[in-house]
């Protein structure tokens, strides 16, 4: 049975997934995760699917083999990341999601790109150990490790799965120190509003990972490389201070934790980061 913080994030997306496609930026890709204007971009679509070319060229390191290689997305959304990344690469891929309303645009996303003999989309919390999930060479995690309720847990399934010599890629929020007392304020406020359990810093991720089985490759900050300070934001920012706080699951509820994130993104007290892992032999 699922937790009660488990079945929140699920209630979550399945509420506002429909609403992050048909008025985020990323909806025509079908991303609703950030856009990331790293070197090179120049689009909105570039800057949607920049952390998948990471993820395509980190999974281009690992050693060929005969066999098709596996990629499970933890925390697949609607499947455009996995899509993309089966339209670059010759890969199997299987794309978790807690929330239904998510599984069933996966499916239909799949399905519409003719990817149906490679990919799936199941659903089911991806902390669950007795989720029956393939044994995969790389394992990502865009945006979906802070809803988990136990990180010792993710990285339990992880050491599981990923087959030693693959891959583990975490893009997502981490803390940065701060001394700052208006920080824990905000961050709440961020917490609060987009159901995030699990917000730690660098060093501790580092630490999950090592005890899990899995050695530190690189981490790169993409704080700079994010959309912060746009007009859009700005009114949104005015609009929640209006607002106030919202019941937790209202439907303009996570308006005030995004704009709480940029707030944190802009002043340092939170920063977006890519960690890659490699599963010890």
């Amino acid at each position: 049975m699922l937790s009660n913080t488990t079945a929140e994030v699920r209630r979550y997306y399945d509420r506002h997934t429909a609403r992050f496609i048909a008025y985020g930026q990323g909806g025509v890709e079908g991303a609703i995760h950030r856009a990331v204007w790293g070197a090179g971009v120049t689009t909105h679509e570039q800057a949607f699917h920049y952390v998948d070319d990471c993820l395509s060229k980190a999974f281009l390191t690992l050693p060929s083999s005969d066999g098709s290689r596996h990629v499970i997305d933890l925390g697949c959304g609607v499947g455009a990341s996995l899509c993309y990344l089966a339209r670059q690469l010759p890969i199997l891929g299987t794309g978790v999601t807690l929330s239904p309303v998510q599984a069933r645009l996966a499916r239909a996303r799949i399905h519409a790109a003719e990817l149906t003999d490679r990919l799936r989309c199941i659903e089911g919390d991806f902390t669950d150990l007795t989720l029956e999930l393939p044994h995969a060479d790389m394992v990502c995690a865009i945006e979906s490790f802070v809803h988990s309720a136990n990180p010792t847990a993710f990285f339990a399934q992880c050491a599981r799965i990923v087959r030693p010599g693959g891959i583990l890629a975490i893009c997502d929020d981490m803390r940065r120190p701060t001394i700052d007392v208006a920080a824990h304020r905000v961050i709440t406020r961020f917490r609060r509003g987009w159901h995030i359990h699990t917000l730690i810093d660098r060093n501790e991720l580092r630490q999950l990972a090592t005890a899990a089985g899995f050695t530190h490759r690189s981490t790169e900050d993409l704080t700079p490389h994010l959309e912060l300070g746009r007009p859009r934001d700005r009114a949104l920012a005015l609009l929640t201070a209006l607002i106030g706080w919202l019941p937790i699951d209202s439907i303009l509820g996570h308006l005030t934790g995004g704009s709480a994130l940029h707030s944190c993104l802009e002043r340092g007290w939170i920063g977006y980061d890519l960690a890659l892992f490699d599963r010890s032999q």
